[in-house]
């Protein structure tokens, strides 16, 4: 049961890393395929999502909108067949499943924005689509004044320079669209007005890191807050009595300082809330706040209830150039952390960060008597344009470096022990794990890289085929990092043993990117295991085969370890 917990699914997410690549924030730019085969000699495409709700709450009982994917049908006997292609919002009834048009499909379009009640107010569009069936990755936004049926210019936005107004939710009490904003090389939290007169306000910017977002609440999508991250996650509350209510949770519950309210009853007057910290993951407590009432619901993971957790400290480690890289060090419990069996654990991406609070990962790992450090190296998000650099592929020598570097600063502290020294990594993370036996063979002593990347000139090829395929072939870029910088290409290099983990059906890194690792090593008289998961996908979403990942992992490091590399 001990051991289940760690690879157990978290009820409210599990992290392991974001998706390879860029692109605008609308779920349909990265999953519509170009051209599809006919299955059944109706449908001439496909979509790989089955839509999206956009509005929970339209004002109509039982009815949300939700978007769809239309593709053109062929007639087959009957004179009945749809027509029409693009995305599509509908008014669906979620009583009887029938559905109303309420805006029709258009194939330039990337997503809709609602006020939360019923209304349309941003429609973000394209036009590259419709003309190349590519997305270019620049989106033009337009709105719709209260009562109006008419578009008007919003904001141009460019998702690979981060240029323009991404707006994100619409308050119709103010009147106005929240969204982000690039300034002075960090993205800022702005309002626009939808009144005509296009005011433009700055609601948060922060001086060492990006705004990460909004915090909404209820099925209207109440902008409450914006979130940052330094440390930890923050969140800067709009909403005066919220952000009371936050001050006072935070008192009176002094061990679990992250804080999230999660949802709320339409009145707000009951809130679900979540709690949890690094050595707890978390609680979910329903607050009645005419009663005055905390109740809890659910924990998060209850074989971990008593169990002594090891603690997480943000640490600056130093890079050979002196440059400070933000980490957190995560120590077994009771260990005074000298010279540990360690592990660097480079999170994935590589548009990501780490922040502190608990990690299934580094946990398990500490739980074996690891030391785990996750550097947030250059390449990763959230510090703004300065330190993203080029992205961590097209910058692989500067994030792979303060990776490298990362692992000696644990070293120096007298922290891990240099023959017992491992690193792990998930999807960049995997990537960055094996470019780094590349980068510097000696330093770690083992490899264990799960659904990673291993050729940057396959991994734009894989998309070629897909309407995100300019967004993927910019962001890996061109020149000498696509065979210096793809560990496939360079796998004579690598001295550690090798464990990689791959599912057949992970869509954001194909499984061809392992066998290719695999190949490559046992070409080179190299010891690799790959183990493959038939019919799962990029996150290995099944708690037993974490967890057998988990044993399979530990494992090796043991075997590893004792025999001296």
């Amino acid at each position: 049961m001990f051991l289940d917990a760690f690879g157990q699914m978290d009820i409210m997410r599990s992290r392991v890393g974001g998706r390879v690549g860029s692109g605008c924030k609308c779920e349909s730019s990265s999953v519509s395929p170009l051209r599809t085969p006919q299955r059944n000699g109706q449908s001439l495409g496909y979509s790989l999502f089955g839509g999206s709700v956009v509005d929970w709450n339209t004002g109509a009982d039982g009815h949300v909108l939700m978007l769809r994917q239309y593709e053109p049908e062929l007639s087959t006997g009957t004179h009945i067949s749809q027509r029409e292609r693009g995305l599509a919002l509908d008014d669906v009834n979620t009583i009887n499943l029938s559905a109303g048009t309420v805006e029709k499909a258009r194939t330039d379009v990337l997503e809709y924005i609602t006020d939360g009640h019923g209304q349309v107010r941003i429609v973000g569009v394209d036009p590259e689509i419709t003309r190349t069936q590519y997305n270019s990755g620049r989106a033009r936004y337009s709105y719709r004044a209260k009562g109006s049926k008419d578009w008007l210019k919003l904001s141009d936005y460019d998702s690979l320079s981060g240029e323009g107004f991404n707006p994100y939710f619409v308050d119709p009490a103010l009147d106005v669209a929240y969204g982000l904003k690039a300034t002075n090389g960090r993205d800022a939290a702005y309002t626009v007005s939808l009144d005509g007169k296009g005011t433009e306000t700055l609601v948060l910017a922060r001086p060492d890191v990006d705004v990460d977002g909004f915090v909404t609440i209820g099925r209207n999508r109440r902008v409450i807050g914006v979130a940052y991250t330094t440390e930890k996650a923050q969140v800067d509350y709009i909403d005066p009595e919220l952000k009371r209510l936050a001050a006072g949770l935070s008192k009176g519950l002094p061990h679990l300082p992250l804080i999230r309210f999660v949802d709320s009853s339409q009145d707000e007057r009951k809130l679900l809330l979540w709690a949890g910290s690094d050595v707890d993951p978390g609680h979910y407590y329903l607050l009645d706040r005419g009663t005055r009432s905390l109740t809890e619901l659910a924990y998060s993971r209850a074989p971990l209830a008593g169990v002594a957790l090891a603690e997480v400290k943000p640490v600056n480690a130093r890079a050979a150039d002196g440059t400070i890289i933000p980490a957190y060090l995560t120590l077994p419990a009771g260990a005074q952390g000298m010279k540990l069996p360690a592990i660097v654990m480079p999170h994935g991406g590589p548009s990501a960060r780490d922040e502190w609070g608990f990690d299934w990962l580094a946990q398990f790992w500490a739980s074996r008597g690891y030391a785990v450090l996750q550097p947030n190296f250059r390449g990763s998000s959230g510090y703004g344009d300065s330190w993203f650099q080029n992205n961590g592929f097209q910058s692989w020598r500067a994030a792979i470096g303060d990776i490298a570097d990362s692992a000696r600063w644990l070293v120096a502290q007298g922290i891990a022990d240099p023959a017992r020294l491992a690193i792990f990594g998930w999807s960049y993370g995997g990537y960055a794990a094996l470019q780094s036996a590349v980068a510097d063979p000696d330093l770690f002593k083992a490899v264990i890289a799960v659904a990673p990347v291993t050729d940057l000139g396959r991994l734009k090829e894989e998309w070629v085929g897909w309407s995100n395929y300019q967004l993927q072939r910019d962001f890996i870029g061109r020149g000498p990092h696509i065979d210096e910088g793809s560990p496939a290409r360079q796998a004579g290099k690598i001295k550690a043993p090798v464990l990689m983990f791959h599912g057949t059906l992970d869509r954001n890194v194909n499984v061809g990117q392992s066998r290719l690792m695999e190949a490559r090593l046992k070409a080179a008289g190299k010891p690799v295991t790959l183990v493959v998961q038939d019919k799962l996908d990029h996150y290995l979403e099944d708690s037993l085969v974490r967890r057998d990942m988990l044993v399979q992992s530990a494992t090796f490091l043991e075997t590893v370890f004792k025999n001296g590399n």
